[in-house]
């Protein structure tokens, strides 16, 4: 099958069973998505479907075909990675991707959101090492610059 990947075309082979998450770490090289709970709790695999954020551990490769999948390698340089390095919005790094792609969706689909509609996004994704008020200043710089 050939997936659309940060405006690519990319065939590749799979087993039914095989989740986006794995294709895109194991197959494509993107590792960027992380393996987290593997069960749609942490958002530390989140992608974007569609424009929507999606935990690509919850979704079959199979299910991904005609669709248009951004990770985030396709994010290089977006005004998002730089407010969260600019605002310390990570601490290990590991759930960094997973809250930037979620942020990228939210500035794309509600560039107004309110504080309420920017809690309610980051409560989405888990972060074991940092607090969330960084990460918070880092999607509303954004948010406000727009």
């Amino acid at each position: 099958m050939t997936l659309n990947i940060n405006g690519e075309k990319r065939p590749v082979t799979v087993r039914p069973s095989e989740t986006l998450l794995g294709i895109l770490r194991g197959k494509l090289g993107l590792t960027g998505a992380k393996p987290g709970c593997l069960n749609g709790d942490c958002g530390a695999c989140t992608v974007m479907i569609d424009g929507k954020p999606m935990k690509s551990c919850l979704m079959l490769g199979v299910e991904a075909p005609g669709k248009k999948i951004q990770t985030v390698e396709g994010l290089n340089g977006t005004p998002i990675q730089r407010s969260f390095i600019e605002h310390f919005a990570f601490q290990c790094g590991y759930c960094t991707p997973g809250f930037i792609m979620n942020c990228q969706s939210l500035i794309d689909t509600n560039p107004n959101a309110p504080d309420e509609i920017i809690e309610e996004w980051l409560k989405s994704n888990i972060c074991r090492c940092t607090g969330y008020e960084e990460i918070e200043k880092a999607i509303k710089s954004v948010l406000r610059d727009k």
